[in-house]
């Protein structure tokens, strides 16, 4: 819907200038609108994506001078409506329509309390005149993302880390933790570190609270639970697909809460294709759809339109197919970068980064399919943990990390500069501590906790509402409704991993959409010049790795980053991600984000 930026500062006035520095920053995100706002030590700015109650009433920053209260929204509340009829009986009295105001009223009523009521995606700031404190909260699984750091006496956080660098003073050094998960555990930061160790990330279902004097208080409102709920015991594999289909068009039809036309992305893959099939079971008419392919290369085909054709020709949606040629796209990917907080190795940035662009023509608001293979058992590394005891926390996290880490330890510190390298193996670590934590039944439950709470937030989330971000277009995620996430971490694994897995979601699925988008074979946004790199994208790799930018950051071994130019598609993830676009990405990033901005990232 939104960005949001601000600062608390603990013995000075809020530095007004730098929060206008980040507001612009953001302005991508919110194209229709601008606020910023000070009063002594609190200071708030704000880019609006008005999707809900485009007025002026609901412009923002918004402030309840009676009370003392201002506050900045990014994302869409989805029971808005509900809770203000709610707020209203208790005799609280509305000037807007909008959904952000509901936040306001509901926080004089419940205090943090609201934050449990909102059904939707959010990242939120609230300041308090009477107290100086100034309070953070992002949403249940983290689709809006939050970012702050410590600078000058003062605490400042925004909706993009590049917005906090732009305004100066971060420390922009590279968090050599950071740096192993991302070279490890295949791109992924786990929240709170990013890659810079001035600025971190405020995790999902996460209420931060800052006091006038600067100090903090943290807490966490809500997880879900991997273990079985006894009150599903007598549950038939009937039961748990027709629960998962009632919890999916409950979702859908949530996510249509705006008051402006709301699109869909299809990619011909099972996910998006049931959204697409229970809108249209709801009765939705000249649904927009959009999909998008590239040109093949090194042997491997760059679009799914067969499969996305279908949806839409059984549907008869108003589709859109966006080709993308390497002219194209060669130019796009800087602008693609440009748009990530965080460095983002997985091809589907671009995908996303150009498929947004043509949808924000149509649409400002877009439900997408990302989410689902972490709830419902879609990867192939879940069959496999199957046959791991469950009380084997070594054995599943063994079985995990063959098939989803990028390389392990001692591999990395042949590829980075010793300087540079973690003293302990810090991915592997997160990753054993988070397998034997309590709360997840059997070993795929495991695996399904951790991809579900960190990987799918700090991956594919991050991707779609960075990219469609970037166009003024906000991504919603059906599959990320937090009551559809619960229910299916309570399914029995065994159900998710069935049929090459979703198999529940494949079941029930048969109910809606045509077979021939079930039974096919596991897809993803292919984008073959990323993966098999040559001519003009091999070069601006190099070149980026050439750079005195790179060589003064010295962040990989010389030899380790000849090797893998003269051989730039043989050394490849187990997840068949490119090694050298997996560097090459982070140093574009770098100097892009933080060169460009003056800082060192050292």
């Amino acid at each position: 819907m939104s960005g949001i930026a601000g600062e608390i500062a603990y013995n000075r006035t809020a530095d007004l200038a730098a929060v206008v520095t980040m507001t612009e920053q953001l302005a991508p995100r919110g194209p229709d609108g601008q606020g910023v706002w000070s009063h002594d030590a609190i200071a708030l700015g704000h880019r609006r994506l008005a999707l809900i109650d485009p007025s002026a009433a609901a412009a923002q920053p918004m402030h309840h001078v009676d009370h003392g209260l201002s506050i900045v929204l990014d994302g869409s509340i989805y029971n808005h409506h509900e809770l203000r009829d709610e707020l209203a009986a208790k005799g609280h009295r509305f000037t807007s329509t909008g959904d952000t105001e509901v936040i306001a009223r509901g926080w004089l009523e419940w205090g943090e309390a609201v934050f449990e009521r909102l059904q939707g995606i959010f990242a939120c700031a609230i300041a308090e005149r009477d107290t100086g404190a100034l309070t953070l909260v992002r949403d249940r699984v983290g689709v809006k993302p939050l970012y702050w750091a410590e600078v000058d006496g003062a605490l400042r956080f925004a909706s993009s880390l590049p917005a906090l660098v732009r305004a100066g003073g971060v420390d922009t050094s590279i968090d050599t933790e950071a740096l192993h998960s991302y070279m490890t555990f295949h791109a992924v930061v786990p929240s709170p570190r990013t890659i810079l160790a001035g600025v971190r990330r405020i995790s999902p279902a996460t209420i931060l609270r800052i006091e006038a004097d600067g100090r903090r208080s943290e807490r966490s409102y809500w997880a879900p639970s991997f273990a079985r709920d006894p009150q599903h015991a007598d549950w038939s594999e009937t039961d748990w697909q027709d629960a998962t289909l009632d919890a999916l068009r409950t979702a859908v039809q949530r996510n249509l809460v705006a008051d402006v036309p709301v699109g869909s992305l299809l990619s011909g893959g099972l996910d998006s294709s049931l959204i697409v099939g229970l809108l249209a079971e709801a009765g939705h008419t000249d649904l927009k759809t959009f999909s998008i392919g590239f040109e093949a290369a090194g042997g491997e085909e760059g679009d799914e339109f067969t499969y996305s054709d279908i949806i839409a020709e059984h549907y008869g949606t108003d589709h859109q197919q966006i080709r993308v040629d390497s002219a194209r796209m060669l130019p796009a990917l800087t602008d693609a970068i440009g748009a990530m907080s965080e460095p983002m190795v997985s091809h589907d940035a671009i995908a996303f980064f150009l498929l947004s662009q043509e949808v924000s023509r149509h649409v400002k608001v877009v439900q997408s399919g990302q989410g689902a293979d972490e709830m419902f058992a879609g990867y192939h590394w879940y069959p496999p943990l199957a046959e791991v005891a469950d009380g084997d926390v070594d054995g599943a996290l063994a079985t995990y990390r063959k098939a989803f880490f990028d390389r392990g330890h001692d591999e990395l510190a042949e590829l980075l500069a010793p300087e540079w390298m973690a003293g302990t193996d810090v991915s592997g670590d997160f990753a054993r501590a988070h397998f034997a934590a309590a709360g997840a039944d059997t070993a795929t439950d495991r695996a399904l906790r951790l991809d579900t709470t960190v990987m799918a937030v700090d991956d594919p989330v991050k991707r779609v509402d960075n990219m469609t971000m970037a166009w003024g277009l906000e991504g919603r995620m059906p599959f990320l409704d937090h009551e559809l996430v619960q229910l299916a971490a309570s399914c029995p694994p065994g159900l998710k991993t069935a049929h090459g897995g979703k198999g529940v979601l494949k079941e029930a699925a048969r109910k809606v959409i045509p077979a021939a988008v079930i039974d096919r074979p596991k897809g993803y946004f292919p984008v073959p010049a990323l993966k098999h790199l040559q001519g003009e994208y091999l070069d601006m790799v190099g070149d980026a790795l050439h750079s005195r930018a790179a060589t003064g950051r010295g962040l990989f071994r010389t030899e380790a980053v000849e090797r893998l130019l003269a051989a730039p598609n043989e050394k490849l993830t187990v997840l068949r991600g490119n090694q050298l676009w997996q560097i090459g990405l982070l140093e574009l990033w770098l100097q892009q984000h933080v060169d460009a901005a003056g800082g060192a990232g050292r």
